[in-house]
């Protein structure tokens, strides 16, 4: 179990459950007769809209095979996770003064600039201007050697 935890921590559970279902040929609807969690309950674990309970956890850990606590600990790692998440964003709270198209590919307002910090860095110093890099040296308070 701890092999399979340490692939797929930080993922919703959800996502696991879903992908268990495909696997198994379930539906979520069997899932939730098995269980006997509702059905909407079930696919809004499966959709990332609701987190498991300990309760929820166990029993589908029953359902679909998986060591007591399997779901329970992947729910905490994934609740850990999002914590984290939180806190970078919380480390720079506004964007640096550069281009929002050097980041064509992502929304410019929602980049977590703490958690992708070195992947900003490589495309500024990749493709940003002069100035630009001048810009994320401040920002990120590089010392450049």
């Amino acid at each position: 179990m701890n092999n399979l935890i340490e692939i797929i921590k930080g993922i919703h559970p959800g996502k696991f459950i879903e992908r268990e279902l495909n696997k198994k040929n379930l539906t979520q609807r069997a899932l939730a007769e098995e269980t006997a969690i509702p059905y909407q309950t079930i696919n809004a674990i499966i959709a990332g809209r609701r987190d498991l309970t300990t309760e929820q956890a166990l029993k589908i850990d029953q359902v679909l095979g998986y060591e007591e606590g399997f779901f329970a600990i992947l729910q905490t790692h994934y609740d850990i996770k999002q914590f984290k998440d939180k806190e970078l964003a919380n480390i720079y709270t506004e964007a640096p003064h550069i281009r929002k198209s050097l980041f064509w590919d992502t929304d410019f307002n929602k980049i977590n600039w703490a958690k992708y910090k070195n992947a900003v860095i490589k495309r500024v110093f990749e493709r940003g201007s002069k100035d630009e890099i001048e810009e994320i040296t401040r920002y990120y308070n590089l010392s450049m050697k």
